[in-house]
């Protein structure tokens, strides 16, 4: 059990110039497109922020806020800063993160040569020199409609790609308009600002020498290319005051990017900016923005602790507070603060899982964290120009929408399925007030996620969050318990909410009932101890024995003990195919082939993964090439035999696969079968998660979410 001393010094007061806050945890920047349409901060976002705040964070920093909206502006729907008309908003934002004791800042932004609103409009973007455009990969393993929805503004009318290398004239107008945008902030009752010159925005193509190819005093060497960071930083100082805390943000490195900024480049614009007058500097990092797996190196880090080192590098080189990020856990987050690596950490992801992670942590609560499973959804969303969410936490994003309050009357409620969405259900209408029973068939909770917490480690922290709260709740829980029509009519509840997961249907073609070839249910039920006589039947004598050790040592009860042993021993073969190329055959291949598995995947669409978040798949599917893990798209299933699977291409030839093992991971499709058995035994009979059509973790616990309201 943790307590509030186990990050006393990540729940210390901090301070940044005048601005004292309650703790050193801070919420990230990010973009959310939660604004309104014409730039102003309405219910939606303002609600957002005050979650954070309400939820015991120490600063809540309000990301990028658009200095010349709509010029400059990268995403629809971005907050605008560019004018006193939006004050109101701004305004209102303020005091509600300074109702709940928290202290507030925005990031003030000129998106340079990424401001897809000015391509939108067929405004010229602002750079330091016209860039060399070049070919990239990021729609390479995209569909025509998620190509359609990241490229959207091109099919505005009027859009047109053009760009502008700024003149002294330019330049002198950018620097005003930073230093207005921050005098706003002031008046709108902002505690601090902070000078967005980081991942890609015009400051940081100022400062990287492989965008800023200037011959004036703006460029050549970093005393030049800095100039503009150094120049606004002191025009915003003249302007907001001393007193008046103000930061910036900068990229400790430019990964992927031959020429790019370096760490020694870092250190020394570190100190500038502490010359020029800042009271702290945010360390973050880029990378080349026309490679999708660099996204995931930089800034949407992947790495624990991605940044650390570098931050700590900054920190032993300036006399100001330095905010670190990048995927950091609170009790890291600690280490690093005592050490004196950084004086604050900066949470984004963490704070969308859970708003109230401070407090709990505050409140020796660590383990009712609602953890984050890095899996890219929140910012996944930002690329299609939609409004970010969380796969773990419906109500991000739509706080009022996803509100718990108390039912008008308790029901008697019976949720069947262990898994998120019942799980889930069951949590959110034990809170609202309902009598509920929660029956599970197998011996333990978590469904189809405790088994893909083998496969993706931080799936387990989920399954183990939404476990504990079901237990601490006052459910009715009953484990090894099969519903039947005769127990709903015995047990007579109001409603009945059915969770069971999908139905699997196997691939018509000869060979799918041989020894060598397993389903995901058979997978399942053997790596974790479930029953398993059908799935033992393939195996040989040792292998069963085997796995009967690991049972009667326990292995199969603890996933961290089960993934260690499948580095050394599975009843796989050496070569294995797997048939389905979505997010079910990607994590297995993932998987498989980190355990020195030569893997073929063999999916019958034209783009893998779709039901990945676009960066998590193009980390993914990166990491797999890299390994030399096979792709086969576009095909179709002939036979499997004893050579191997045996399929036709696109073009129609056959061809076959050799491998020694094969796992069919497709066919999940609707359950609905128990559901319709149970029509007329309850006055509400709902089904919800996969098995009334499959949507992953996403949807199972928005599913959840949403009946757990309702009822």
């Amino acid at each position: 059990m943790s307590n509030a001393n186990s990050f006393k010094h990540l729940l210390s007061p901090g301070r940044i110039g005048s601005l004292e806050t309650r703790n050193r945890i801070v919420m990230a920047p990010m973009g959310s497109n939660l604004a309104e349409a014409s730039g102003h901060c309405g219910e939606r976002i303002q609600r957002y922020y005050e979650e954070r705040a309400k939820g015991g964070a120490g600063l809540v920093i309000m990301g990028v806020g658009a200095i010349a909206f709509p010029a400059g502006a990268c995403n629809p729907n971005q907050v605008a800063i560019s004018d006193d008309e939006f004050l109101p908003g701004l305004r209102a934002v303020a005091d509600r993160v300074h109702a709940h004791g928290a202290k507030v800042a925005i990031q003030i932004q000129h998106a340079g040569k990424v401001a897809t609103r000015d391509i939108a409009a067929g405004r010229p973007m602002w750079v330091p020199s016209v860039p060399e455009l070049k070919a990239g990969d990021l729609f390479n393993d995209l569909t025509p409609e998620e190509v359609a929805g990241v490229t959207a503004y091109m099919a505005e009318p009027g859009a047109r790609v053009r760009f502008h290398e700024m003149t002294h004239e330019d330049i002198a107008e950018l620097i005003e308009m930073f230093a207005a945008a921050a005098e706003r902030a002031k008046r709108a009752g902002f505690d601090g600002v902070e000078i967005h010159g980081a991942h890609g925005y015009i400051i940081s193509c100022f400062l990287s020498p492989a965008s800023n190819h200037r011959d004036d005093e703006y460029g050549g060497p970093l005393e030049n290319r800095a100039r503009l960071l150094v120049e606004v930083i002191r025009a915003t100082r003249e302007r907001v005051g001393p007193d008046f805390p103000l930061w910036c943000r900068l990229d400790s490195k430019e990964f992927r990017v031959e020429g790019g900024i370096a760490v020694e480049d870092a250190w020394r614009t570190a100190e500038m900016a502490e010359e020029a007058g800042v009271d702290a500097i945010h360390v973050s990092a880029y990378a080349d923005p026309t490679c999708g797996v660099a996204f995931t190196d930089a800034p949407l880090v992947h790495e624990p602790c991605g940044y650390v080192e570098l931050a700590e590098g900054i920190r032993k080189r300036v006399q100001v507070p330095v905010i670190a990020v990048g995927r950091i856990e609170p009790d890291e987050g600690d280490k690093i603060i005592e050490s004196g690596g950084a004086d604050f950490i900066a949470m984004g992801r963490k704070l969308l899982a859970d708003p109230e992670l401070p407090t709990k942590l505050a409140e020796g609560r660590a383990e009712d964290v609602r953890p984050c499973i890095y899996c890219y959804t929140c910012v996944g969303r930002i690329f299609l120009n939609d409004a970010n969410c969380c796969a773990v936490n419906p109500a991000t994003g739509r706080e009022a929408e996803f509100e718990i309050v108390p039912a008008a009357k308790a029901k008697k409620v019976l949720v069947i399925g262990g898994g998120p969405a019942g799980m889930e259900a069951a949590r959110v209408a034990t809170l609202r007030g309902h009598d509920v029973t929660l029956c599970e068939k197998s011996e333990r909770l978590g469904g189809t996620l405790y088994f893909s917490s083998l496969v993706c480690e931080v799936n387990g922290k989920l399954v183990e969050y939404l476990e504990k709260q079901v237990r601490d709740l006052r459910i009715d829980l009953r484990l090894g318990e099969e519903v039947t029509p005769q127990f709903v009519h015995q047990l007579a509840p109001e409603v009945v909410v059915v969770a069971v997961g999908p139905r699997y249907a196997l691939p018509d073609v000869p060979g799918v009932d041989r020894s060598d070839v397993f389903t995901g249910t058979d997978l399942r039920n053997l790596m974790t101890g479930s029953d398993k006589s059908a799935a033992a039947e393939k195996l040989s004598v040792g292998q069963r024995a085997m796995l009967t050790m690991g049972s009667l040592l326990g292995v199969s009860e603890r996933t961290s003990l089960t993934r260690e042993l499948t580095r050394h021993w599975m009843p796989l073969g050496t070569r294995v195919a797997i048939v389905g190329g979505g997010l079910v055959g990607i994590e297995l291949a993932e998987f498989l082939s980190e355990r020195d598995r030569e893997v073929s995947v063999l999916a019958e669409k034209p783009t893998l993964a779709t039901e990945m978040a676009l960066p998590r798949r193009w980390r993914v599917l990166h990491g797999l090439r890299e390994h030399g893990v096979t792709l086969l798209t576009d095909v179709s299933l002939v036979e499997i035999n004893d050579q191997g699977v045996v399929y036709t291409g696109a073009d129609g030839e056959r061809a076959t696969v050799e491998v020694d093992s094969v796992i069919l991971a497709a066919g999940a499709t609707e359950n609905t079968a128990l559901a319709e058995s149970l029509a007329g035994l309850a006055p509400e009979v709902h089904t919800i998660g996969d098995c009334s059509g499959v949507g992953y973790i996403e949807g199972a616990i928005l599913d959840g979410a949403r009946i757990g309201r309702e009822i």
